[in-house]
């Protein structure tokens, strides 16, 4: 499993550690990833992914993963967000078509 944010594409950085005798030794920076499971209110079911806490924040504080996923770039998602993204769309659709429909 790879150590990269589903949703942010955030992943591990180098630098390096600094003594008080400014010797530098390499190291890793990994981002604080956590396995969730994200509720999707247009597909009704709830979606796993890994994500960095700094991505749930900004989930949550662009009211969900349906919300979140519809501003973000396909260029920074994971194979398994692009999916997702694709069926929230599809559902999304649908369920417009479907009202249009009813109205008519």
């Amino acid at each position: 499993m790879s150590r990269r944010c589903e949703l942010t594409g955030k992943g591990p950085m180098s630098g390096q550690n600094v003594s008080h005798a400014n010797n530098k030794t390499k190291r890793r920076f990994l981002p604080n990833l956590q396995d969730v499971s994200l509720q999707s209110e247009v597909l009704g079911r709830t979606v796993k992914m890994r994500v960095s806490s700094s991505a749930l924040r900004s989930v949550d504080h662009r009211g969900g993963l349906d919300a979140y996923l519809a501003r973000a770039k396909d260029e920074e998602l994971s194979a398994n967000a692009l999916k997702v993204k694709k069926e929230i769309a599809k559902a999304q659709a649908a369920a417009v078509a479907a009202e249009a429909e009813a109205e008519a």
